[in-house]
């Protein structure tokens, strides 16, 4: 299958689950397609004006018949949902200590930054073997990152995060598109993902070492933007922030939330929105006043934070 223009070759761990599913469907459409293409013929023909066959009427009831063309859709179905469930959960449960890379769309390239700092523009490098999950938003509209050979899709949308992980499976270039329109250039929206071993890909990644990884520019935004003066658990005018991610945080409305990152970003974004219990009205609204890049660096900034009591990283 690989030898046709339109199948992209197999490269990742889910690319077979979707093929099998792909053309489990197509081949159960074209059966039932086909048997009642062929039967519709066969009866015309048959039962022709003119022809002399037996046109009676029979009142028998045929619970075989019925049976069969109700049962064999019936099992075929649920074998169909069963399967598609079980691919559908693997494609989006990301497995534990997968590496993380942050995406932002903008019209119309792909911005792309590594854990290490290292950032690239419509090029992705992964490592084969380890499981990727991409973290991804949008600076201005609708975008879909698509990359055909790992089989993997997502929308990725303004003011909000969306993620997909993948583990590539193959040495190779594979291409990146966007399959949303989204403006007049939306057909150039287009990059390369390049899968290499771990070793090849930790060369790649100390051939341009900037020195800055996305810790550490995450931290800077942390003191830059004055967080630090209220988030550090030593100031009355801010809850702190270590450890928090994945946990539940009480609000002032009594409800109770789970900090992930959607929680992280609003409460940056709009600080009024979910004030929580015990802390006054203070932080300011940085809507429009950070970029997207730097808002999911931040985030990831706070997600690295340890709780000093209980040694546990968020």
């Amino acid at each position: 299958m690989a030898t046709i223009p339109l199948i992209p070759e197999q490269a990742s761990t889910i690319s077979g689950k979707m093929d099998f599913l792909f053309y489990g469907w197509l081949a159960m459409s074209m059966f039932f397609f086909f048997s009642v293409v062929f039967t519709l013929v066969y009866f015309c023909v048959k039962y022709r004006k003119g022809t002399n066959v037996d046109r009676t009427i029979r009142g028998d009831n045929e619970r075989t018949l019925e049976l069969t063309w109700t049962i064999i859709p019936l099992v075929a179905a649920v074998l169909v949902f069963f399967y598609s469930a079980y691919a559908y959960i693997d494609f989006t449960k990301t497995p534990q200590g997968a590496m993380e890379i942050l995406v932002t769309g903008k019209q119309w390239m792909w911005k792309i930054q590594h854990p290490t700092g290292k950032r690239e523009i419509n090029a992705l490098h992964v490592p084969i073997g380890v499981p990727v999950k991409l973290t991804m938003t949008s600076e201005d509209t609708i975008h879909s990152f698509f990359i055909p050979a790992f089989r993997v899709k997502k929308d990725v949308l303004p003011n909000r995060f969306s993620s997909l992980w993948f583990n590539a499976t193959k040495e190779g270039e594979y291409h990146l598109f966007c399959t949303e329109y989204c403006g007049t250039d939306h057909s150039r929206m287009v990059g390369t993902v390049t899968a290499l071993t771990p070793e090849r890909y930790q060369a790649w990644l100390a051939g341009t070492d900037t020195g800055v990884t996305m810790a550490s520019s995450g931290e800077k935004l942390f003191t830059k933007l004055g967080c630090v003066t209220c988030h550090t658990g030593t100031s009355p005018r801010g809850p702190t922030l270590k450890g928090v991610f994945g946990k539940e945080v009480k609000l002032n409305d009594g409800s109770i939330v789970v900090a992930d990152e959607e929680y992280l970003r609003e409460s940056i974004l709009n600080s009024q929105a979910k004030l929580v219990a015990g802390y006054p009205p203070l932080m300011p609204l940085f809507r429009n006043q950070i970029k997207e890049q730097d808002l999911m660096t931040l985030i990831n900034y706070i997600k690295s934070l340890k709780d000093e009591k209980s040694g546990a990283k968020s």
